[in-house]
């Protein structure tokens, strides 16, 4: 089996050193999941708690090499980690990171649904909170990005390859 140290197959199922559940498998740069014994690329460790401005700058690296889902394992870190009045924001980002994943693998309904989610879910928080950029984030362009894109993707019905089409976190001129 390939897949952290830390994480064994127990029961036919993956789990970590805390007995929770973690897949294992190698996955590719779409996330999708490879057998056991494949080359897959480096994955975004789970549960890491980082800064926020750390967040995003991963986050950004990985969208910018092509890797969504990955970006998406990030998002997710800081949704599960961060203080309440955030969980919003880094949801709503995680779901424009999964929606970007789908576009990329070809689904078309599934890719376009979620990026108008998570463009709702980010336009809702700043809404809620007053706060446009938050951690340097540039949530009008973002959200402005998502439902372009998602149109796009409806109107060509074809994949699209991420690392040309991600969105600059920071804005355009980041």
């Amino acid at each position: 089996m390939t897949g952290t140290s830390e994480t064994r197959r127990a029961g036919g199922r993956d789990r970590d050193a805390e007995g929770r559940a973690r897949n294992a498998r190698p996955r590719d740069g779409l996330g999708r999941p490879l057998p056991y014994g494949a080359a897959g690329v480096e994955r975004a460790p789970e549960g890491v708690v980082r800064r926020p401005g750390d967040t995003v700058t991963e986050a950004q690296a990985l969208l910018d090499a092509g890797r969504p889902f990955h970006a998406h394992e990030v998002f997710e870190d800081a949704w599960k980690s961060g203080p309440a009045d955030e969980r919003g924001l880094w949801r709503g980002m995680a779901q424009l990171a999964v929606g970007l994943t789908h576009a990329a693998r070809g689904n078309v309904t599934g890719g376009a649904r979620l990026l108008r989610r998570g463009a709702g879910a980010v336009e809702e928080w700043t809404s809620a909170t007053g706060r446009p950029r938050p951690h340097g984030l540039d949530l009008a362009y973002i959200t402005g990005w998502a439902r372009e894109l998602a149109a796009a993707v409806e109107r060509d019905g074809r994949p699209v390859d991420p690392a040309r089409v991600s969105p600059r976190l920071r804005g355009r001129a980041a």
